[in-house]
């Protein structure tokens, strides 16, 4: 969405019973909509395409089968639900995914509304958070989006002998209520690979309609970008940023799983090694994401090699060019194409319609960035 665009969104009063839904590719389609169906009570039939069957659903399929769904088993497609969800105490790993934990956040509170238990008395669920918590920014965001529809969820008291990391009191009889109009901030992922384009380019870049007090966690690309060496301006909702003499670094990137393509990226041509760690679950992304950034950085003639969960580079003065495969994944194809202003020689990229997911006018931008 480019700043000043506007849509009109008409509520959906709720997933018809028997519904067919098309989650195409997108496993946070999936993994939003499947808690959300099983807390109104849709029987709904979920049609996944691409390499979605084969990603995980567990833990959260194990926690809705525990609090009254019926669900096909994993890896069917069709994936078919029937029953719904009821109130109670639920609790889930908070280190493989922050859609399971998304998912569940705007589920809990529908579920009173559909149970058909018919009582004034407030009802609460709650939301236990197990173990350590990657990703931890997308959980705030969506506190936030939710706050903005009058959603509040109180802080409990996690029980940290028991693994415990957070919990969450949700009444369920809360009622969904339209703020009437919102402002989208900036998106700070996708943002992150002009910005990065400008730390290894040889023109500066000026990305804008950026809040810098967003919750969004892949803000930390300032804070990286200023590590390798690049010149890293901030003014109102503007970043600029400049080409300096980049060096290699360490990234923990649990907290930042998206961001790791294009720091490879960055890193590919920083002096010295950067090593990228905390990144397994980039394995169950569209692609394996460690495997698919370090297939198209060698492709282009650079330095890269895969760990159990991250990535080790050392960096080149620049890269050669060659073909590479996106894997159909979005996120692959825009480093590449970030890769490609580095290279010495032409880019060619298969699957480069993947943009098309999260940024859909990237190569009108990208074009504009070459003139």
């Amino acid at each position: 969405m480019r700043e000043g665009d506007s849509y009109r969104v008409t509520p959906i009063k709720s997933i018809t019973d028997g519904a067919s839904l098309d989650c195409c590719e997108s496993g946070s389609t999936l993994r939003f909509l499947l808690p959300v169906a099983s807390a109104i009570g849709a029987n709904a039939r979920f049609v996944m395409h691409g390499r979605l069957p084969e990603r995980p659903l567990s833990p959260l399929f194990e926690e809705l089968e525990q609090n009254g769904m019926y669900l096909s088993p994993q890896g069917t497609n069709p994936l078919m639900t029937s029953g719904s969800l009821r109130h109670g105490d639920y609790s889930i790993a908070a280190n493989v995914s922050s859609q399971f934990i998304s998912g569940l956040m705007f589920a809990l509170p529908l579920i009173h509304k559909f149970d058909g238990v018919e009582t004034d008395e407030e009802i609460f669920s709650t939301l236990t958070l197990l173990g350590n918590i990657e990703s931890e920014p997308y959980i705030d965001m969506t506190l936030d989006a939710l706050a903005e529809y009058g959603i509040k969820f109180e802080q409990g008291y996690p029980n940290y002998d028991a693994n415990e990391t957070k919990k969450y009191i949700i009444p369920t009889n809360m009622k969904f209520t339209s703020p009437g109009g919102l402002k989208v901030e900036g998106d700070w992922s996708n943002a992150a690979f002009w910005l990065a384009a400008g730390a290894i380019g040889k023109e500066r870049i000026t990305v804008t309609s950026l809040n810098t007090a967003s919750h969004q966690g892949d803000k930390a690309i300032l804070e990286l970008l200023r590590r390798f060496g690049a010149d890293v301006i901030e003014s109102g909702d503007r970043v600029t940023v400049t080409h300096r003499k980049l060096h290699g670094i360490r990234i923990d990137a649990s907290q930042i799983p998206d961001l790791v393509p294009i720091l490879a990226v960055v890193a590919s041509v920083s002096e010295g090694e950067t090593v990228i760690y905390g990144a397994s679950r980039l394995r169950i992304k569209e692609s394996d994401r460690l495997l698919s950034v370090t297939n198209m950085l060698t492709a282009l003639g650079a330095d890269i090699s895969q760990t159990s969960d991250g990535l080790i580079i050392h960096g080149k003065s620049e890269l050669e060019g060659g073909n590479v495969h996106a894997m159909n994944d979005h996120r692959i194809a825009m480093a590449a194409a970030i890769a490609s202003t580095v290279c010495k020689n032409s880019v060619k990229i298969e699957d480069a319609r993947a943009v098309s997911k999260s940024y859909p006018k990237f190569w009108e931008d990208f074009e504009r960035l070459s003139k």
